[in-house]
């Protein structure tokens, strides 16, 4: 491929089953990259969506072994949700931000601010009437998780990679969700340009690019929204150079966030 042509190839891995607590997540992007008939190369990045990875992390939660506390009833009241789901959200959250009827905004224990902090009830198997009523918590370390995949896929392919574990977010300015980066490993998850000329020679002052972010976006429109079972995706062709790094580079600090 031509420098002057540059690419950015995504392919969803084929064959990824319903993924249950203690699957192997390394051994099923193997075998989805077989599947696909891809041999893994440095540079490549793997994207993963946060519901295998919950899943397989055992973070589903039984709302009939939840006891809502007293702040979850009194916002429950506000919103119209369920207290015990509401209980969760608030064990997942450092704080409360926003409320209204069917909206609780709050800052998620690793930082980042979201809706009901990204407790999910949507593709998480079946939940018939008369059976327990199940929700799904993100992560507990999405960066670690990252982490350990990308050592693990280094080891057993000699490839040295990237991985993203993203998920759906809403967004402060903007109607519509977008896919955003909850963890990251082997590559910068915010691109500083900040010192790099444009096509005429201005420096650059305050550009910086949330990769990871844009990456993980990217894979949304593969993975889907619904039905389509698309967990896993490959990239290949991130035009930019890697080096470590973890999705804490793209928490605002609380003092720059203008919309708290």
């Amino acid at each position: 491929m031509s420098s002057n042509f540059p690419q950015l190839t995504l392919t969803a891995l084929p064959g990824i089953p319903l993924v249950q607590e203690g699957d192997d997540l390394a051994a099923l992007i193997l075998a989805g990259l077989k599947a696909a008939q891809i041999t893994l190369t440095s540079g490549d990045v793997l994207v993963i969506a946060q519901k295998i990875v919950s899943k397989a992390e055992g973070r589903l939660l039984n709302l009939a072994e939840v006891t809502p506390s007293a702040q979850a009833a009194e916002l429950a009241a506000i919103t119209e949700k369920d207290p015990r789901f509401v209980e969760v959200v608030l064990s997942e959250s450092k704080e409360v931000l926003r409320m209204r009827l069917n909206t609780l905004i709050v800052e998620h224990r690793l930082g980042f601010v979201c809706a009901n902090a990204g407790v999910d009830r949507s593709n998480i198997g079946p939940q018939l009437e008369g059976e327990a009523e199940y929700v799904l918590c993100l992560p507990l370390n999405p960066d670690q998780t990252c982490h350990t995949l990308r050592e693990r896929l280094q080891s057993d392919t000699g490839a040295d990679v990237g991985v993203i574990i993203n998920d759906s977010h809403g967004r402060a300015w903007r109607t519509g969700t977008v896919g955003v980066a909850l963890g990251v490993a082997g590559f910068p998850a915010l691109l500083d340009m900040r010192g790099h000329l444009d096509l005429f020679d201005y420096t650059l002052q305050i550009t910086q690019i949330g990769l990871a972010d844009e990456l993980a976006a990217a894979a949304s429109l593969l993975m889907g929204q619904a039905d389509e079972g698309r967990p896993i995706i490959h990239v290949r062709g991130v035009p930019y150079p890697f080096r470590e790094g973890n999705a804490q580079e793209l928490v605002r600090p609380k003092e720059m966030d203008l919309f708290r």
